[in-house]
């Protein structure tokens, strides 16, 4: 007999809006406080201590406008955030300051979530959204210096970039980025050509949420449809779909592939979290604690697999935390 699905480990609450991005910071080797860094759309980040399960900081950078993306550079100290002013902020919280040190103007509306991809000690590539409708750009920081813009070709007609992963197969290898748009497709840009690679429509609804497996050149995408869709990436770089997994309720917010590669997580538009192995899509688990749509779904950094958390955040202003499949 299956096992009934688990209560959270515990609950944060004191957020007073609703959840839509969370960023683990776990994983440091000084013996550092666990970190959970959540974006509201309130317009304030909150620095959540995993120890004491409360609130340490709270940051308003955002002009209390939505924030829908927040990670962590490098270290727990320097922080990045973007919210619906249309701004990126970077933040310096070394020594307890709570200063935005710079920050970039998108000049996008839409709620596409940036990408950041560490090229070198101190150095990133971040993709965003752009200005003009279908068109992705992507910075180097901190210099801001812009290193190129990705432009569909003529008649391609994708709509909106709605999500965007960048990555490279090794370090110093070509960084890639692929994009999800709301015409359905994937798309693979070669961003030093400053050219698509490939296309592949994997959805009939825009892309809400995608990510990767690079050591598996394998990948996986949700819409607002019944279906998620998994693709793979051959030799020649063509996507190509690899399967589709039917849901049982229409509406993926959030993806995420857990860093060990093991599992992944998906956060429903029906209050649930659904958990499925990742080598067969074998469903694993339905996390149902939630009263309305589930935002973000994020796995922590932890380096011993037995700390493991699962965190989901909700519209209900509530993030759970969850300890699921530590073991495998």
């Amino acid at each position: 007999m299956a096992l009934p699905p688990p209560d959270p480990q515990f609950v944060l609450r004191g957020t007073s809006a609703a959840v839509h991005t969370l960023h683990f910071s776990c994983g440091g080797q000084e013996p550092d406080v666990p970190l959970l860094f959540s974006g509201s759309e309130n317009g304030l980040i909150h620095i959540w201590n995993l120890k004491t399960r409360r609130v340490d900081t709270a940051l308003d950078g955002h002009g209390r406008n939505s924030v829908y993306c927040v990670e962590t550079m490098g270290s727990k100290d320097r922080l990045l955030s973007q919210g619906r002013d249309q701004r990126i902020c970077l933040w310096d919280l070394a020594e307890g300051r709570m200063s935005v040190m710079d920050s970039v103007f998108t000049e996008n509306v839409g709620f596409c979530r940036c990408s950041l991809l560490k090229v070198a000690q101190g150095r990133w590539l971040m993709a965003m959204a752009s200005k003009a409708l279908e068109e992705v750009q992507v910075l180097e920081l901190p210099s801001k210096m812009s290193v190129c813009t990705l432009k569909p070709g003529v008649g391609a007609k994708l709509g909106m970039p709605m999500c965007l992963k960048l990555w490279q197969l090794s370090c110093g290898s070509q960084p890639l980025l692929l994009a999800g748009y709301e015409d359905g497709s994937v798309v693979l840009w070669n961003l030093s050509m400053g050219k698509a690679l490939s296309q592949l429509i994997c959805h009939q609804e825009p892309v809400m949420s995608l990510d990767f497996d690079l050591e598996k050149t394998k990948g996986i995408s949700g819409s607002s449809e019944k279906v998620l869709s998994i693709w793979s990436l051959d030799e020649q770089q063509n996507l190509q779909v690899y399967k589709t997994h039917k849901l049982v309720n229409a509406g993926i917010s959030d993806i995420t592939i857990r860093p060990d590669k093991k599992i992944l997580a998906t956060a429903g538009w029906d209050h649930r979290i659904r958990i499925f192995g990742w080598k067969k899509m074998k469903p694993l688990a339905v996390l149902d604690y939630h009263t309305a749509t589930v935002h973000c779904v994020s796995f922590s950094d932890h380096k011993q697999p037995s700390e493991r958390l699962l965190a989901a955040g909700s519209k209900d202003h509530r993030i759970s935390i969850w300890s699921i499949y530590t073991q495998t």
